[in-house]
Parts: structure tokens; C-alpha cells; sequence
């Protein structure tokens, strides 16, 4: 599958804001969004005014970017959206929010998406006590995702379970930190995603 193996941080530069793509890098002095914030290229730092597609292709850019998936995921993603009862731009989130490398970052299990993509695809984690290396695999409610036992060991996952135990989760997760497992009780609302995306403009996009 084609993936993104540049500089990561020029992705925040390129959308104008953290996407937290380094976990905690990006909450240290060493971010460098902080340092240079300006979009990459030559005229990167020059004012240009944006129009209306160019708004919400930026928009739809972020929350890509800020999830890790591909166009056709993305689009995928938003026809399901469209497809259910609510509002598309909420729903949307939802799913995404709903991945399997999402919960296991929300978990704190990882320090960002794309390290949780990685540990998942290794089969470090199980769904409902059987192991599943599907990142994009999507939870339901009551689903139980947990550190494999034979994974407890390892040095990574440690140092993870040390951090977890301060850590806020998401209310539509159940944590048993001590057992490094969570359950969810809920699907992914949009008052329990504190990223400032603005997914009507997604919407606007998409029906053109």
C-alpha cells in the first residue's frame, strides 16, 4: 500500500497547524511546526488568500493527514458516512475515530497513530481475545481490545503501560490500565474529539 515516508512535519507545516504526528515531540521545545510554522517551498511564508475549494481541500488534507489514511480510504470512509442516519461530517469522524490504530493511540498504547499502525500490523494486539494486525479494522461497541499476553514483555510496551497510568482516555473507552486492555462502551461522539477539524467543509467538498 502506498504510504507517506517524508518529513512529517512538513505535513503540519503544509495544513498550518499540529497534527501530533510525532506524539511527544510535538509537545516538546523540539517541534519543529513551533520553530517554523510557515508552509514548506520557496514562497511558503507569502499571504495567499485561498478560495472556496482550495478551504475545503486543505480541510479534507488535515483530517487525512491527521488520521494517516489514503484518498481511497478517506473516500470510502465518507460514502459509509453519507450512507448512515446522522450528520455525514460527525459520522465521518466517527469512523475514523473508530480504527484500530486510533483506539490503540487513544488507549495511550502508542505515542502517535503511526506507531500504533505499526504495533497493530505486528500482531501486538487482540480483539475480543483473538489477534488482529488489521489497522483500519473498524470497533463496535463492546468490542474488547488488548495487549497480546505474549507482547506484555516487551521493552516498548512497557515503558507505554508506565505512561498510560496518568493519562485521560476518551469516555467511550473502558480502561483497565493495569491489564492494558479497554472496552468500548460507546461510539465516538463528536464532543469527544478536541481536534479543532471543521468537517461541514469536508461535506461541501465531497457535494460539488
Amino acid at each position: 500500500m502506498a504510504q507517506y515516508n517524508g518529513p512529517v512535519c512538513r505535513l503540519c507545516r503544509r495544513e498550518g497547524t499540529k497534527l501530533f504526528l510525532k506524539g511527544d515531540r510535538c509537545t516538546s521545545g523540539k517541534c519543529a511546526f513551533d520553530r517554523r510554522s510557515a508552509a514548506p517551498g520557496q514562497h511558503g511564508a507569502a499571504n495567499k488568500k485561498m478560495k472556496e475549494y482550495g478551504v475545503q481541500h486543505r480541510e479534507k488534507m488535515k483530517t487525512r493527514r491527521y488520521y494517516g489514511v489514503l484518498e481511497k480510504q478517506f473516500k470510502n470512509y465518507y460514502n459509509e458516512a453519507e450512507r448512515v442516519e446522522g450528520m455525514t461530517g460527525e459520522n465521518l469522524l466517527s469512523l475514523l475515530e473508530r480504527r484500530m490504530d486510533n483506539v490503540v493511540y487513544r488507549m495511550g498504547l502508542a505515542e502517535s497513530r503511526k506507531e500504533a499502525r505499526q504495533l497493530v500490523r505486528h500482531g501486538h494486539f487482540t480483539l475480543n481475545g483473538n489477534k488482529v494486525d488489521i489497522p483500519s479494522l473498524l470497533v463496535k461497541v463492546g468490542d474488547v481490545i488488548a495487549v497480546k499476553d505474549s507482547s506484555r514483555d516487551s521493552v516498548k510496551i512497557k515503558d507505554l503501560a508506565e505512561s498510560i497510568k496518568s493519562r485521560l482516555n476518551p469516555k467511550w473507552l473502558e480502561m483497565d490500565k493495569e491489564n492494558l486492555k479497554a472496552k468500548v462502551v460507546a461510539l465516538p461522539v463528536r464532543e469527544d474529539i478536541d481536534f479543532p477539524f471543521e468537517e461541514q467543509l469536508i461535506v461541501e467538498l465531497y457535494s460539488k
